[in-house]
């Protein structure tokens, strides 16, 4: 008889594929949330997460310079992304200007700081990896399945609002930075 090895696949029960975007009352159950426990860092970054559809990478990688002229948080920044090498412009709205601004007053940020500084010596932001985990914690935090959603949600949640009203392929694509139209499936 034959040794015969069951071979299990990576991703059995699990979910693959695209991460859903928040629908508007899961925004804001966590905007609510996060304002009850007072948490201001994580509000700035939640409200700035979901105006800037930024990728990870490039929203950690921000400095209060590319939003901020002295204490005044701007009604529009541009960015250039990680990835593509491109400019995207995105538009800041109140909530999210007086969220950032509250954010840079509390922790003292200058012009050229991080504007989301790690705790850690070696590090001069918040990591990818733990940005990632402050989305699940707060997707958990309104009883959401945190595997179901991630860092990506982030991103698409805005733009797949705006598609939804607008049905606007093309403006959803430059929102995003794409170069391609295929590349914008929400």
């Amino acid at each position: 008889m034959e040794n015969v090895r069951h071979h299990e696949p990576w991703n059995k029960g699990k979910l693959i594929g695209q991460k859903p975007p928040l629908k508007q009352k899961d925004i804001w159950a966590i905007r609510i949330h996060l304002q009850l426990d007072k948490q201001v860092r994580e509000l700035a970054m939640f409200n700035l997460a979901i105006d800037s559809k930024l990728r990870g990478c490039d929203l950690v990688n921000l400095r209060v310079r590319d939003i901020a002229h002295g204490s005044q948080v701007m009604a529009r920044a541009m960015v250039v992304q990680r990835k593509t090498q491109r400019p995207v412009q995105f538009e800041l709205t109140e909530p999210t200007r007086t969220a950032v601004a509250a954010w840079i007053a509390k922790a003292s940020l200058k012009s050229e700081d991080f504007l989301f500084p790690s705790r850690l010596e070696n590090s001069p932001h918040v990591s990818t990896r733990q940005y990632a985990r402050i989305v699940h914690h707060w997707v958990s935090s309104i009883g959401l399945d945190s595997t179901a959603y991630g860092t990506h949600t982030m991103r698409r949640t805005k733009a797949t609002l705006i598609y939804r009203r607008t049905k606007n392929l093309r403006a959803v694509q430059l929102l995003l930075g794409h170069s391609k139209l295929e590349s914008t499936v929400l």
